[in-house]
């Protein structure tokens, strides 16, 4: 079994959904390996990592919406404003999106779905740099 690893980083507009998939497929690739695990790590508590389909835009915004929701941004709600008022809704955000993914790797490519792709999720209202650990396992 073969084994790599590298920290890639990302510079994110603020708040949204970021399709990482090629930049990350790139370096599936560049790995040489057919059969694995590739397992991606966001190293932040205010940014996750989703797959999510990606045709249609209406999606992102449903759950953005729906994020919006269940994680508001107000001073009064929470005790956690270090960082402004979207800071503890951040967090809320990173809870439920996670920041752990683990995709097979079968025949030299991601085993996505037709619709799926990889997405850093940022929740925060400024852009911000974000870092994903890669590691592959395989051969």
């Amino acid at each position: 079994m073969r084994q790599a690893a590298d920290i890639v980083q990302f510079q994110t507009r603020g708040r949204g959904l970021f399709d990482i998939t090629r930049t990350v497929g790139d370096w599936v690739d560049k790995q040489a390996m057919t059969t694995g695990l590739l397992t991606c790590f966001c190293r932040h508590t205010s940014a996750g990592l989703l797959i999510q389909e990606n045709a249609s835009p209406e999606v992102r915004a449903d759950l953005e919406d729906f994020l919006a929701r269940i994680a508001p941004e107000s001073g009064a709600r929470y005790r956690h404003f270090d960082e402004g008022v979207d800071d503890m809704p951040a967090h809320i955000r990173t809870l439920l999106t996670g920041v752990t993914l683990s995709i097979p790797l079968i025949e030299g490519k991601l085993a996505l779905g037709t619709w799926q792709a990889i997405y850093l999720y940022e929740h925060r209202r400024q852009p911000h740099t974000r870092q994903v650990a890669l590691h592959l396992a395989g051969a």
